[in-house]
């Protein structure tokens, strides 16, 4: 049975959760522990401690050629993957209980929402859970204020436009934007 295998496995494999699964409250308890260590890392202004702080909440080693500006909001962190050479600016938010790679070279302008989870449409189940793995390739430029939601694929070189939400995949090398997303240009 589901109920036996560990909440954040379940998640991981892209699980929808149940509102009465006799687990659920496991990942408001994981999200109070990651929040104790988020004060620390939005109460420092040092680059190393912030890396330092934000290994410790995505169980992580966190490159030094990674950025991180101050604060930033997880909401679990354990199933954030954050590569090399990436640029984090101001005030954004990773719901990760779905899962979120972010590969090296990557921008993520302010105010970026990455959201690896949402809930069901039908009425009767909107309490319960759902995620879906997000990545962002190597050398993605996701600009301020968009939105990325769960289980979607943006390709290497792709660019987000500023206010974008995106709900689909994004092919290598091409320019999204709108609500919802969609190809204003390719990249040479």
């Amino acid at each position: 049975m589901n109920e036996k295998r560990d909440l954040f496995e379940r998640l991981r494999s892209g699980e929808t959760i149940a509102a009465d699964d006799p687990h659920a409250h496991k990942m408001r308890e994981a999200s109070f522990a990651t929040k104790k260590l988020l004060l620390l890392m939005n109460a420092t202004s040092e680059p190393h401690e912030i890396r330092q702080l934000l290994g410790q909440i995505t169980k992580s080693e966190i490159a030094e050629s990674v950025t991180v500006f101050t604060p930033l909001y997880i909401n679990y962190g354990k199933h954030t993957k954050i590569g090399k050479n990436v640029f984090i600016n101001f005030d954004c938010t990773f719901l990760d209980l779905g899962g979120i790679t972010i590969d090296d070279n990557v921008q993520i302008a302010p105010k970026v929402s990455i959201l690896s989870e949402g809930h069901p449409t039908a009425s009767e189940n909107r309490q319960s859970l759902q995620v879906g793995h997000i990545h962002i390739k190597r050398n993605v430029w996701i600009g301020a204020n968009a939105t990325i939601l769960k289980g979607v694929t943006i390709g290497e070189n792709a660019i987000v436009a500023a206010g974008a939400v995106v709900s689909k995949d994004v092919p290598d090398n091409v320019i999204v934007g709108g609500i919802p997303a969609k190809i204003i240009k390719e990249i040479d």
